[in-house]
């Protein structure tokens, strides 16, 4: 008898232990359940779209329904594409110098530096599923056009200041044209004949107004959403240190205008790997550099001092970017 009842508690004590930890999964998940409200967890938010946005100096109004949610659409991609944005971000540290007072020399509004950005994610090396590549993002029939050599040894799509004057060219040629920069941001996408013969058939100069191509439509809003990315990361959720961004490197110039039959031995004789010429000088495009009759070229050489990353004395570009 007592073998028996020794058997049963035994049996009893198995199956308390047994469901313990149901009961306290169970007791966990009631609880979770009843934390859960708006004011006890955290909840999903995104970037509040303004009552309205400067561009080029000129106010544009984001009260009406249509373009409050384009605004809203153009945020929340950038808000939730994290790493895109935020290298975007760390990226414009380097070259937002270099480029910003071309656009200054140029009369081209500051503000374009952000159409840049949406085109190539301020990626040098960037390059489109339809041929587009560089910084602005040429294909290379237009970058012909304004002055830019492409060929198999080289591309200046992917020359930094030459791409940006090329650019300049295009932007100047499309104000005065349309004479209002939301029009020439559109055209950079769309093409300024597109933009023109839609104005004249759907009755409007006003080229937020158009009905046009969803990537289109949705392109001058992304300058907008970049604009205000980089005003103010913290909004968007991203606090980054100076450490975070990309420094410049300082570089000498070295200029050619004789034939470089081997690019590889050319690094190695200026101190540097020929990863690391083709780094910094991403327009040549094979192993060697062909003379041109009349023309120079510039090669940047890193000054070997300036190459180690010291975050330390990385300074942001804009003191809005960085939280410390």
């Amino acid at each position: 008898m007592n073998n028996i009842l020794k058997n049963r508690k035994f049996v009893m004590f198995i199956a308390l232990v047994s469901i313990f930890p149901i009961l306290i999964s169970a007791y966990c998940i009631d609880s979770d359940l009843r934390d859960s409200s708006p004011s006890s967890q955290s909840v999903y938010t995104c970037v509040e779209v303004p009552r309205y946005v400067v561009f080029c100096g000129d106010t544009v109004s984001l009260k009406r329904y249509d373009r409050h949610e384009r605004m809203d659409r153009e945020l929340m991609a950038f808000s939730f594409m994290h790493s895109t944005s935020i290298q975007t971000i760390k990226r414009a540290n380097r070259y937002f110098p270099v480029i910003v007072p071309i656009l200054m020399e140029n009369g081209i509004p500051e503000d374009f530096k952000y159409l840049m950005a949406i085109e190539s994610a301020c990626n040098p090396l960037a390059r489109s599923g339809a041929g587009a590549v560089g910084l602005w993002q040429f294909m290379p029939a237009t970058a012909k056009e304004y002055g830019l050599e492409v060929n198999s040894h080289v591309d200046e799509r992917y020359n930094v200041v030459k791409s940006t004057y090329a650019a300049c060219k295009y932007l100047k040629e499309a104000y005065s044209r349309f004479g209002d920069w939301i029009s020439v941001a559109a055209s950079y996408n769309a093409g300024q004949t597109r933009i023109s013969k839609q104005q004249e058939s759907q009755y409007t100069e006003e080229t937020l107004d158009l009905y046009l191509v969803e990537e289109t439509a949705r392109y001058v809003y992304r300058i907008f959403a970049a604009k205000l990315l980089f005003d103010n990361p913290s909004a968007f959720g991203f606090n980054l240190r100076s450490s975070d961004l990309y420094p410049q490197i300082k570089c000498k110039t070295v200029k050619v205008s004789e034939t470089i039959t081997d690019l590889p031995r050319f690094a190695k004789s200026q101190g540097i790997t020929y990863s690391i010429l083709k780094n910094m000088n991403p327009w040549l495009r094979d192993t060697s550099l062909p003379a041109k009759s009349g023309k120079e070229y510039e090669i940047l050489i890193p000054v070997k001092e300036e190459m180690d990353y010291n975050p330390d004395f990385t300074i942001p570009y804009s003191k809005d970017w960085v939280v410390q």
